[in-house]
């Protein structure tokens, strides 16, 4: 017992510092967002990637308000009762900003509202519909929830929103659900959402898992086939990192050479890419680099920005590994 709760206590590894942000781009979106009073989980989240994503042109937007009607121990977001209020004007007001930042792609994800009817599909379909009117070039990933498990809502998204990237994230292993996770969700429903997409036409689906929160290696291989068995496209894979004392402890810094061996087994599954690191989270640009352009129907495209330069979550210079 002394030696974990030694390791709880212990500091970061140091393939978990995170670079400041900056750069002329990313300090261009930044005073935007500002002035534009947009509402990004990158900044609320405190995301380590903030200044890879925003100077590469790639931001996440949180709409429906900023209250979750759930408590899942891992996220900071508050929870609460919203009692079905919903700004009727947000789908426009968020379009119109949005075209006038130096973007090319954009995540919109939102709260769960289980105090709504449709859980908020309508909504966020309204949203993409708006942002593709005023920016018909951004390409738009749809981050959404389990809408209580209604397939209805699943496909309002789908087909009157049509995302270029639908996303739903199962967050840990399915032995952890109940321990990290609302009691409303699980992986069983999150998983249906997932089929549901792909069944109702969404090109390409994408999930995000957290690890170092109790789970075992051959759990994560286990998850990774659920998630490949339901059609998954695209997955992400990263370190969970306590947002405050009151929210789950971490229980161990996955290492790098563990992380790499997670995007082996994917490539090996046969994901369309997988983005797997101590610091890659639900949103990364290494990820939508790829998908920028697998959506734009040009596979050369697709290696060439697979082929930039940057910087990985290990502090190595490398170029991003694309899966054909």
């Amino acid at each position: 017992m002394k030696e974990k709760q030694k390791a709880l206590l212990s500091p970061k590894p140091p393939w978990l510092r995170v670079r400041l942000p900056g750069g002329e781009r990313y300090e261009s979106i930044k005073a935007r967002l500002r002035e534009l009073r947009l509402h990004t989980v990158c900044e609320e989240a405190r995301c380590p990637n903030i200044g890879e994503c925003w100077g590469s042109g790639t931001a996440t937007v949180m709409i429906l308000g900023d209250v979750c009607t759930r408590g899942c121990r891992f996220c900071a977001v508050q929870s609460g009762n919203p009692r079905g209020w919903v700004d009727p004007d947000e789908p426009e007001h968020v379009a119109q900003m949005l075209s006038q930042l130096d973007l090319a792609y954009v995540v919109i994800t939102m709260v769960n509202r289980d105090d709504l009817p449709d859980g908020g599909a309508a909504h966020v379909a309204k949203t993409i519909r708006q942002i593709k009117h005023y920016s018909p070039r951004l390409l738009v990933e749809a981050l959404v929830g389990d809408f209580q498990g209604s397939r209805l809502s699943v496909a309002k998204v789908v087909q009157e929103g049509a995302p270029d990237v639908f996303a739903h994230n199962v967050e840990v292993v399915p032995s952890l659900q109940r321990k990290m996770r609302d009691v409303r969700s699980s992986w069983e429903r999150s998983i249906q959402v997932l089929k549901w997409a792909k069944a109702e036409g969404a090109r390409i689906t994408k999930s995000s898992l957290m690890v170092g929160c109790g789970e075992t290696n051959k759990e994560v291989k286990e998850a990774m086939e659920g998630l490949r068995e339901a059609g998954v496209d695209v997955v992400t894979i990263g370190q969970y990192l306590r947002p405050t004392p009151k929210h789950a402890e971490v229980q161990r810094y996955v290492t790098p050479e563990e992380f790499e061996q997670y995007r082996k087994w994917g490539e090996e599954m046969g994901f369309r890419y997988v983005a797997s690191g101590p610091l890659v989270r639900s949103s990364y640009r290494a990820a939508e680099a790829f998908l920028i352009g697998i959506l734009q129907g040009q596979a050369e495209k697709a290696r060439e920005l697979g082929g930039e330069p940057f910087h990985d979550r290990y502090g190595r210079k490398r170029r991003l590994e694309v899966l054909a």
